[in-house]
């Protein structure tokens, strides 16, 4: 498998007991999807290996507490303490109305209700404060702050993002 295939659904925290189990973080506002896996694909060494869960239960809100096949002692887990895992995209939960995934919105246009097409989303930067769409506009680079209250539809059809902008922002650009 991979990883351009799968999204990263948390990481192994820490070990549970000295049977081999282990609390995986989930970094999603739904734990409870996850529960009942059957398998995931842990990150060993940059590659995407498939492990098996013989069995799963939520722990505290954001954890799973894992046993996995084949892991049954303290030095099995630890191999794997830190490593990401990751699902496939198929498993992702269908999002409907003004809610997207970042990944699924990339190629889409952005159309501004005054202004039009404004570009082509790229991709997203998370790593501000506020996410930013970055869109390409022939050669020039737009950073759109991706706020709620400027986002008017996601039109899947059409592959559009359709906002309602503050005046001079994308001007500022252009």
């Amino acid at each position: 498998m991979r990883k351009e295939d799968c999204f990263y659904l948390g990481k192994i925290a820490k070990k549970f007991s000295f049977k081999g189990e282990v609390l995986a973080y989930l970094d999603t506002d739904e734990p409870e999807l996850y529960e009942n896996l059957e398998s995931v694909f842990v990150e060993c060494n940059k590659h995407l290996v498939p492990f098996f869960i013989e069995s799963s239960s939520l722990h505290k809100n954001d954890f799973l507490r894992i046993r996995f096949e084949d892991m049954n002692t303290e030095e099995d887990a630890d191999a794997i303490l830190g490593n990401a895992i990751y699902l496939p995209l198929k498993m992702l939960p269908k999002l409907t109305g003004n809610k997207f995934y970042f990944h699924e919105v990339i190629g889409f246009e952005v159309e501004d209700t005054r202004l039009g097409v404004v570009g082509k989303i790229q991709s997203i930067n998370d790593t501000t404060a506020q996410p930013l769409f970055e869109v390409l506009n022939g050669e020039v680079e737009i950073l759109i702050p991706m706020i709620d209250h400027f986002l008017m539809k996601i039109d899947r059809e059409n592959k559009k993002v359709i906002m309602d902008l503050p005046e001079g922002l994308i001007e500022m650009y252009l």
